[in-house]
């Protein structure tokens, strides 16, 4: 299952999808070749870059077929309508109400200028 993860054209993006499974009561992630209704999957987008006088932002859709829980780090920022605002869940409207998990459209995270790895991570359900 592939997602659109994007960042300015001298970062490397490498994406990949787990299922989370319990064995014997330990948790275990496995890459995923297919996904299940029900299944729960941590997927993850990395990234490398060259110093750079200003710092970017790494972006990805959350795959229609997913719905999302909840990120691996607070930094990561959320849209609900498709990448055009961002936020934290719990400040996000749609409509009269707050937005939830599964109202989690994209995710990015805000990269300083003097980092050149890090990895965004989140956990999804498929639908």
């Amino acid at each position: 299952m592939a997602s659109a993860a994007g960042a300015s054209a001298a970062v490397d993006i490498d994406r990949a999808v787990f299922i989370e499974r319990q064995v014997e009561g330990v948790r275990a992630l496995e890459p995923a070749t297919t996904l299940r209704k029900g299944d729960k999957v941590v997927l993850m987008v990395a990234w490398t870059a060259a110093p750079s006088a200003k710092g970017y932002v790494v972006e990805s859709a959350v795959p229609r077929p997913l719905a999302f829980q909840r990120a691996g780090s607070d930094a990561a920022e959320v849209s609900i309508d498709g990448g055009r605002t961002w936020g934290q869940l719990g400040e996000l409207r749609l409509g009269n109400r707050l937005a939830s998990a599964e109202d989690v459209t994209h995710l990015r995270m805000r990269v300083p200028a003097s980092a050149t790895s890090g990895r965004l991570t989140y956990k999804a359900i498929v639908r």
